[in-house]
């Protein structure tokens, strides 16, 4: 088994999705020790943002390639074949102004790439990457919860799930702390309910 660890909060430890996200790891391997855990922190190393020039480089050959693009095409390359190959994908993803890091959008960009995790038919477009289970550690300093008046304020939850379900994934779990911001009272529970969501994940692995 094969899980793909991926943290966007700029906050360090003081963050609260990868406390979660890591508590999920934790939790994982404790339950499948054989577990081929990757990382990669994507506020310490963020990718390039997607540009003209980096998206010819998944179109012209090789030879035709500068310095810039054939560094891109391998990062983007690299960020494919770890996700295709794991089986689990735990995304550490926090709520910045509605909606996702742009840096953990910078790698969604690299990753959905038609003919290597969705393709087009004349049925319309269809998921290659959906043989793999993901958890979304999601921390939010309000409440957007489907029941609440700001559920329509969500770009963050909705829009991953939405590119998961394109590239075929229906297997998501969302971990959620939110109203995070409120006071001390209901961050505490937040927390505590994210752990409590978090302890269920594998209670009945082998």
């Amino acid at each position: 088994m094969k899980l793909l660890h991926i943290d966007s909060s700029i906050l360090g430890s003081d963050s609260i999705s990868r406390q979660l996200s890591q508590a999920v790891v934790e939790q994982w391997i404790n339950a499948y020790p054989n577990v081929e855990v990757i990382y990669r922190d994507l506020n310490e190393q963020p990718p390039r943002h997607l540009s003209a020039e980096i998206l010819q480089a998944g179109i012209l050959q090789p030879s035709q390639l500068n310095s810039l693009q054939r560094k891109e095409a391998a990062l983007s390359k690299q960020f494919i074949e770890e996700f295709l190959s794991a089986n689990v994908l735990v995304l550490g993803a926090p709520m910045y102004n509605f909606s996702i890091p742009s840096q953990l959008k910078a790698w969604v960009d690299r990753v959905l790439v038609r003919g290597l995790t969705f393709k087009y038919t004349e049925q319309g477009p269809v998921g290659l990457a959906g043989n793999k289970s993901v958890i979304i550690a999601s921390s939010r300093g309000n409440i957007y919860a489907e029941s609440s008046a700001n559920y329509t304020q969500d770009h963050q939850e909705t829009y991953l799930k939405t590119i998961l379900n394109f590239v075929g994934i229906t297997d998501i779990t969302v971990i959620r702390a939110e109203g995070l911001n409120i006071n001390s009272a209901v961050r505490e529970q937040a927390l505590l309910s994210a752990q409590f969501h978090i302890n269920q994940l594998t209670k009945n692995a082998a």
